[in-house]
């Protein structure tokens, strides 16, 4: 899974997930554009995470250069994609890591909390990698990571906010997997668990940051990055890290029921078992099948 020479995108990558995926793809030879706003999980504050990673990819004898801005603000996301191709010519990866959690539920959380999770997750990854894609569109190679979670996929208690931008993650995958793969662009999704600061703020997290469980480390996830990042990357799917174990998630489709041009509410209503029953599912990847 070669990424020497390529130069990526780390966003969050500050801390916790994002910075051992800079670390990781910067060992094995990319150039990493290290992004943080440097803020606290809740998305406010200000600080030097991304130099302290650029400087320990430099330590370790790679090449990494810090980027401060929002992936939530239209032109901190331009900008970011204008640090790679300044310093380093092009942009060949995106991993699209950056995050913040407003968790409530549903009935509890103010608008301004939701569209702030939104905003960062969902429309920041939009934006970072809307910038990239003519670059990678022109050069006919680009590989694209978004970090969609479980919290999306399967679902948790109060965090519509998040795990809405998360399955969004999903969708947004879905198409651009399309789109790109006629000029070598691959699209997927991570689906992570680790102890970050992230997961240790959830209400009820038993996570102590000073005492990580060695088989939580993010540094677990990061070798599925590695792989979705390189020139033989899979396109369009959804690959699930955490504590060493690796799997994927697709969506599933039943036969259901043909109840035809004439069907009635009391048709379906009647029919109802069989269009639910999901004994003989299979991957789904068109409207019918």
């Amino acid at each position: 899974m070669s990424v020497d020479g390529k130069v990526a995108i780390v966003t969050g990558a500050g801390g916790g997930l994002g910075r051992e995926h800079a670390l990781l793809l910067a060992s094995h030879g990319a150039r990493v554009v290290v992004n943080d706003l440097g803020g606290s999980v809740d998305g406010a504050g200000s600080s030097d995470a991304a130099d302290v990673v650029v400087d320990e990819i430099r330590a370790a004898g790679g090449t990494a250069t810090a980027n401060k801005d929002s992936v939530s603000d239209k032109a901190g996301a331009k900008r970011i994609v204008e640090t790679a191709v300044t310093e380093f010519g092009t942009v060949d990866i995106v991993v699209n890591n950056a995050g913040i959690l407003r968790d409530k539920s549903f009935k509890k959380m103010t608008l301004e909390e939701w569209d702030m999770v939104i905003n960062v997750h969902l429309n920041g990854s939009a934006y970072v990698t809307w910038h990239a894609w003519p670059i990678m569109y022109a050069q006919n190679y680009g590989r694209v990571v978004f970090t969609s979670s479980v919290s999306g996929i399967l679902g948790s208690f109060g965090q519509g906010n998040y795990g809405a931008a998360k399955m969004g993650m999903v969708g947004l995958m879905n198409n651009l997997s399309r789109e790109g793969a006629s000029h070598n662009i691959h699209t997927n999704c991570l689906s992570p668990g680790a102890a970050t600061r992230m997961t240790a703020s959830v209400p009820g997290s038993s996570i102590d940051l000073d005492n990580v469980d060695e088989g939580n480390s993010p540094g677990l996830v990061s070798p599925a990055v590695l792989y979705m990042a390189g020139e033989d990357a899979p396109n369009g799917r959804i690959i699930q890290a955490a504590r060493g174990r690796f799997a994927s998630d697709m969506v599933y489709a039943n036969t259901g029921v043909d109840l035809g041009a004439n069907a009635t509410a009391e048709d379906f209503i009647a029919a109802a078992d069989d269009a639910l029953d999901m004994s003989d599912a299979i991957p789904k990847t068109t409207f019918w099948r």
